[in-house]
């Protein structure tokens, strides 16, 4: 059964595969995730709110309590987990590496069930999402 590796940011994944495990890594799918590139007043809906003060004649901005792209990359990452999910029940892989950048990794991580946390055998805190396969295998053990 084929080895993944995930490679991932807040707009931009790929997943490869490697047949031995000292193989070559192999594209799979390629996924984006454009609206995590967009300016926070291109994802928001409309301006922000208004609020007046409780006494007086002030009234002031009302800021969001979630940023629109953190929220896109929350997002992004649970795209991410539930096509890992689907796959690993179709035992399309043995094991995975995650490779992915610092803040996106914990998202992943927030959002991976059970199922594919135990197939995973390596993970690092690189952003080599937009990387060539043969640099994101550079970045693995020479035995996966």
């Amino acid at each position: 059964m084929p080895i993944w590796v995930l490679a991932a940011d807040s707009s931009h994944a790929q997943l490869l595969q490697a047949e031995k495990r000292n193989g070559p890594l192999l594209a799979v799918e390629a996924f984006t995730h454009p609206e995590s590139r967009l300016k926070n007043s291109d994802l928001d809906s409309d301006g922000r709110g208004r609020s007046f003060d409780s006494a007086g004649q002030g009234r002031h901005a009302v800021e969001p309590q979630v940023d629109s792209h953190e929220m896109q990359a929350v997002r992004f990452a649970h795209e991410l987990c539930a096509h890992l999910r689907e796959k690993a029940l179709e035992k399309a892989f043995s094991r995975i590496y995650i490779l992915a950048a610092p803040g996106f990794l914990g998202k992943l991580r927030d959002c991976l069930d059970d199922n594919v946390k135990k197939r995973i055998s390596g993970e690092i805190s690189k952003n080599v999402a937009r990387e060539s396969p043969e640099a994101i295998r550079r970045q693995l053990p020479e035995y996966l």
